[in-house]
């Protein structure tokens, strides 16, 4: 009768209301799940939104697609420029005004209609033989081409999106026609038909299979400290990091990013988790984990990075410029046979 009588002097409103539910914010994520989760619960801590993640390696652009007004995603999370760009193009994104967002993070590495923001930098660079690559001996990509290092060369599919984005800004650099004298070139230099990923290149390398790959930096520092996979130390340590054009206009960038998506029904829970990763905290924790860059000018930088990638100039190429060239990329990669 006392739980009777209680429940009768609560207002009507609260005794027919049901319990808030808890703030959270849903995440497709192409970036592994290890690798985002400590910035994820830093987030958690500090503001007690809960997250949620869905991995996958590829297809989280056309199940949002698939998924329509119905989706549950609230970000999209990826590991370069090609899936969020091809988000946006399919409609699957949507512009979002933030001072925090434009205050952290470089004109240069946002998109002009607010639809993504970069969260890491890396660069595109090449891997050197220490025995057979004297230093200063390759100083640019347009050098990449030279007869000289004919059969030498080692890379992945032209059509891998790391490399559509440095065929791209070579494009916006030297115009389509030079841009596919360059890339036949560098096809010609080949040693071996592309294959494999950026880390099988530098094994190639190791083994004597050709003298320069080009890789993202952050696979030095998974090679170099590779408990799981000890013979990584040694190809890392066979090689020598070359930043291309540092005389002139400065090394390719490329990033991860990430999108609010266009139906996000947390939409300002995915704003303020994208505010927090562009943060000085966040920067450094995210650059951290994956030997990367962070786009917030003044954060410190890792260990690794700072001291085998801290002194470099790096090319200022609007990312999405060299976006725009993406597609010409993939038809000059047809058109000289690179994968063939």
């Amino acid at each position: 009768m006392k739980k009777l009588a209680v429940l009768a002097a609560l207002p009507l409103a609260a005794a027919i209301m049901p319990a808030q539910a808890a703030e959270e914010v849903n995440i497709y994520s192409f970036r592994q799940a290890f690798l985002i989760k400590p910035m994820l619960d830093a987030f958690t801590e500090e503001t007690g939104i809960k997250t949620n993640v869905v991995f996958a390696k590829k297809g989280l652009v056309e199940r949002l697609k698939n998924e329509g007004k119905n989706s549950k995603a609230d970000l999209l999370l990826t590991a370069d420029t090609g899936n969020l760009i091809y988000a946006v193009n399919q409609g699957l994104a949507q512009p979002v005004q933030s001072e925090v967002l434009d205050a952290n993070i470089p004109e240069q590495y946002r998109d002009p209609n607010d639809n993504w923001y970069a969260l890491t930098a890396r660069s595109r660079i090449v891997y050197a033989s220490k025995d057979r690559v004297k230093p200063g001996e390759l100083k640019s990509y347009e050098e990449l081409a030279d007869p000289k290092w004919k059969g030498r060369i080692c890379t992945r599919s032209g059509k891998h999106s790391y490399n559509l984005s440095l065929f791209g800004s070579m494009i916006a650099h030297h115009g389509e026609a030079e841009a596919e004298k360059w890339l036949a070139g560098l096809k010609d230099n080949l040693a071996r038909k592309p294959q494999g990923n950026d880390r099988a290149q530098v094994k190639a390398v190791y083994e004597g299979v050709c003298d320069l790959a080009i890789g993202n930096t952050y696979y030095f520092g998974k090679m170099l400290h590779n408990k799981k996979n000890p013979e990584q130390v040694d190809w890392a340590n066979s090689v020598n990091l070359v930043f291309p054009n540092q005389e002139d206009r400065g090394a390719h960038m490329n990033i991860t990013g990430a999108a609010v998506t266009k139906h996000a029904p947390n939409r300002d829970n995915a704003i303020k988790l994208m505010e927090f990763l562009s943060s000085t905290k966040g920067q450094e924790m995210y650059a951290q984990v994956n030997y990367e860059f962070p786009v917030k000018p003044g954060t410190p930088l890792s260990g690794l990075v700072k001291e085998y990638m801290s002194d470099f100039k790096a090319d200022s190429l609007s990312l999405a410029t060299i976006a725009e060239n993406r597609t010409k990329a993939a038809k000059l990669v047809d058109k000289v046979q690179y994968d063939h």
